[in-house]
C-alpha cells in the first residue's frame, strides 16, 4: 500500500543547523495592526514598556541619521539594529538573514532553483606571488562539479574548469555572490559562460536556465548486498529521492542497508519526519515544545517501507546537525539501527523563517526532544559505537600544511589526469624523500580525493580509506 507522506503546515519549521526597513519600525511603534496581519502577534509590542523603548529607538535613529558625518542610508541603520537585536538572544541559530542569505535558506526550503546547475568556487586572493608565477593561481571562479542532469552538464561543462567571464563581463573582480546572482534567472533564459580549460583552451557555452533540483542524496550498492545512501541535507525532496534509493536496492536484491547523515547539516522538519517515516510503522518519530504553544509530537503512518528486521546502521560525526540528529535519534531511541561514528553536532531547537522586506530572519521557536523524551541541544547524539578518523600531530600538520602549500598533489594530477597505481606510488615516494612526513594511508587518500575533485561524477563511497564507512561494512558482513 503506498504509504502518505505527512502533510507540510502553513508555517516554515527550520531545523537546519547553520538568509523598506524603517517601515519595519513604524509599524511596531505607530500602526501594530499592520504588523500583525503580517503574520506577527503584538501582545509584547502593546505593551506600556516596549512603546515607551520603541520611542527611545526612534530619537536616537532619527538623531544618528541626521548628525551623523557621514551621510548614511536608512537601510544600513536599520539593517545594522535589526542584526543586533538578533544577536542579543545570544543564540546562534537565531539571526536577521540579508537577501543574498534568505536565497540561500530558500533554495534548500524549496529544493529548487532556477540557474544552471554548477557548484563553484573562488581561490582566496591573498596567495603568494610565487603561486602566481607558476601559474596555479586562477582569478577566476572554478567549477567544483556540474550537478547530473542540469544545463551545464548536459553542455559538457566539467568540474576543474574556470568561468572567466559570463555574458562577456570578467569574473575576476566578481565575489562568489555576484556570480551566483548572474548565473541565475528564470528557466527558459539563457546565459553565455566563458570557459578556461587547462592552460590555454577558452571557449564560450550558453546555457538556457531550468529549475535545478538542489542535491538530497546519492546512493549505490556496496559489494555484500549492502544498500548505501548518504543523505547530502533534507529538503522537500528527500523523502521522494530516498525511496527511490529504496526502490532501486530492492530491484538489486539488497538485504541490509548504511544511511550516512555525516556532514549532513540538517534542512526541514517536515522533510526529516517524513523520511524517518519510510523507518518505521506508527510510534513518535521526534516531539517539540515552546514557551508559547503546546507540545508537537511527530509520529510515524502505521507500515514501514523497509521491514522492521531489516538490519540498518546509521553513520554520524560532529557535522551531523539538527535534522540529522532527529533522524539519528529516532533510529537509536526505537532500536531501529546501530549508530557508529562521532558524537553529533547537539543542536535541538527548530527555527521558523519569515521574509521582510527583501530579507528577513530565522528565529527559535521550540527545541525538539527524541522519543525517549532527551534534547541533545548542545549534547549531541551519542554513537552506539564510537569510531573516528585518527587525528593528526603537531608534527602531521606541519607536514600537511608544506603539502598543501606547494600543492604538489594537484599538480601531479594536472598532469596525470588519471594516474595508474604505479605512478601513484612513484609519487608518494618522491613526497616522502622531499621530507613529508605524513603516513602513507594520508597521502594516499589526500591523492584519491584530488581525483575524485576533477570528475563530474565522484564515487559515492569510498570504501578503501573511510574507516568509519569500513567498519559498518564489517558488522553488516558479519
Amino acid at each position: 500500500m503506498e504509504e502518505k507522506p505527512h502533510s507540510s503546515k502553513n508555517r516554515f519549521l527550520w531545523a537546519g543547523s547553520s538568509v523598506a526597513a524603517l517601515a519595519l519600525i513604524l509599524f511596531l511603534a505607530l500602526t501594530p495592526a499592520l504588523f500583525s496581519q503580517a503574520g506577527f502577534t503584538q501582545s509584547e509590542e502593546s505593551d506600556t514598556e516596549s512603546q515607551r523603548l520603541l520611542t527611545l529607538f526612534q530619537q536616537v535613529y532619527y538623531f544618528v541619521k541626521n548628525n551623523y558625518v557621514d551621510e548614511v542610508e536608512a537601510s544600513t541603520l536599520i539593517e545594522g539594529a535589526l542584526t543586533g537585536m538578533f544577536e542579543s538572544l545570544d543564540d546562534p541559530h537565531s539571526a536577521y538573514l540579508t537577501k543574498e542569505e534568505m536565497r540561500d535558506l530558500q533554495d534548500t526550503t524549496t529544493g529548487r532553483f532556477g540557474g544552471v546547475g554548477l557548484y563553484i568556487s573562488k581561490q582566496n586572493p591573498d596567495l603568494s606571488d610565487e603561486a602566481e608565477e607558476e601559474g596555479y593561481y586562477r582569478p577566476y571562479v572554478e567549477v567544483v562539479s556540474p550537478i547530473e542532469g542540469t544545463p551545464a552538464y548536459r553542455a559538457g561543462v566539467h568540474a576543474g574548469d574556470y568561468i572567466t567571464a559570463i555574458n562577456g563581463e570578467s569574473t575576476e573582480d566578481l565575489n562568489i555572490d555576484e556570480v551566483v546572482k548572474r548565473l541565475r534567472g528564470a528557466p527558459g533564459s539563457t546565459v553565455t559562460v566563458t570557459i578556461l580549460r587547462g592552460e590555454d583552451l577558452v571557449f564560450d557555452v550558453e546555457l538556457e536556465r531550468a529549475m535545478v533540483e538542489v542535491p538530497t542524496e546519492r546512493h549505490a550498492m556496496i559489494p555484500g548486498g549492502i544498500g548505501y545512501i548518504r543523505i547530502i541535507q533534507f529538503t522537500p525532496y528527500t523523502r521522494e529521492r530516498v525511496r527511490d534509493a529504496l526502490e532501486d536496492f530492492q530491484k538489486k536484491s539488497y538485504d541490509s542497508l548504511i544511511i550516512d547523515l555525516r556532514q549532513n547539516p540538517g534542512g526541514l522538519l517536515t522533510s526529516v519526519v517524513d523520511t524517518a517515516d519510510l523507518f518505521f510503522s506508527g510510534g513518535e518519530i521526534v516531539s517539540t515544545k515552546s514557551r508559547v504553544s503546546k507540545p508537537e509530537s511527530f509520529t510515524a503512518n502505521p507500515g514501514s517501507f523497509v521491514p522492521s528486521s531489516f538490519p540498518i546502521i546509521v553513520l554520524i560525526d560532529k557535522g551531523s546537525a539538527s535534522a540529522s540528529e532527529i533522524l539519528a535519534g529516532a533510529m537509536k531511541d526505537r532500536d531501529r539501527a546501530l549508530l557508529i561514528g562521532e558524537t553529533s553536532y547537539g543542536k535541538g531547537s527548530v527555527q521558523q523563517v519569515r521574509s521582510i522586506g527583501q530579507g528577513g530572519f530565522r528565529l527559535t521557536m521550540s527545541r525538539y526532544y527524541t522519543p525517549s523524551g532527551d534534547t541533545i541541544d548542545k549534547v549531541g547524539v551519542t554513537p552506539d559505537v564510537k569510531i573516528k578518523e585518527p587525528e593528526m600531530t603537531e608534527e602531521d600538520m606541519e607536514s600537511y600544511q608544506e603539502l598543501i602549500s606547494s600543492r604538489a598533489i594537484p599538480k601531479f594530477i594536472d598532469e596525470n589526469p588519471d594516474p595508474s597505481q604505479s605512478r601513484i606510488d612513484r609519487f608518494v615516494s618522491s613526497l616522502q624523500k622531499d621530507g613529508i612526513e605524513l603516513k602513507e594511508r594520508i597521502i594516499r587518500r589526500l591523492i584519491r580525493n584530488e581525483i575524485n575533485r576533477t570528475k563530474d561524477d565522484p564515487p559515492v563511497y569510498d570504501l578503501e580509506y573511510d574507516l568509519i564507512l569500513q567498519e559498518a561494512v564489517e558488522r553488516l558482513q558479519s
